[in-house]
């Protein structure tokens, strides 16, 4: 099951069942509200370049492989949590639009990697710059929704350079 990979045993659901705490649960929702409104804005700024959502997050994964992974299909996989197959059919819609390409691997010959093609490479870099000013603004009240859950649980106090302020979003 693609959404189960990663969870540890100690963050599965039904663990340490215990009373519901109303307070708590208000900030899991605001932080879900603020991860959403993030991911909406997301959306529609791709499907305003032409590009499915699933689209740019996977031109998003290959452009920015953590340093020392290969962009090949199965790290894209496994970074999207997404079925091999079903990474294979995106790959390929994307290589069909220009949007990436395939290369042998020059020191593993039996290995085939991904690369942006320099649309795709137009097309990242403008919705980073989106992305960037978007969470220049949004991104405060993202923090501090993630920052109430974690002061409230004891996790979060007294950490350095914890980010303690408040802004106001404008609607997206």
């Amino acid at each position: 099951m693609p959404g189960r990979r990663g969870l540890s045993r100690r963050a599965e659901p039904g663990t340490r069942a215990r009373k519901l705490n109303r307070s708590h649960l208000r900030r899991l929702a605001e932080f879900r509200f603020q991860l959403r409104r993030f991911l909406h804005v997301s959306q529609a700024a791709a499907e305003r370049l032409g590009l499915r959502n699933q689209q740019y997050q996977m031109l998003q994964c290959v452009g920015g492989m953590p340093e020392g992974t290969a962009p090949t299909i199965a790290n894209v996989a496994r970074r999207m949590l997404l079925k091999h197959n079903s990474t294979v059919e995106l790959v390929d819609r994307a290589i069909e639009q220009g949007l990436l390409r395939r290369l042998g691997d020059e020191t593993d010959h039996r290995r085939i990697l991904l690369r942006v093609t320099p649309q795709g490479e137009r097309i990242l870099s403008a919705l980073a710059e989106f992305h960037t000013r978007e969470l220049e603004q949004s991104g405060p009240e993202l923090v501090r929704a993630l920052d109430d859950i974690l002061r409230a649980s004891g996790r979060g106090a007294a950490r350095p350079g914890r980010i303690h302020q408040s802004s106001t979003v404008a609607a997206p």
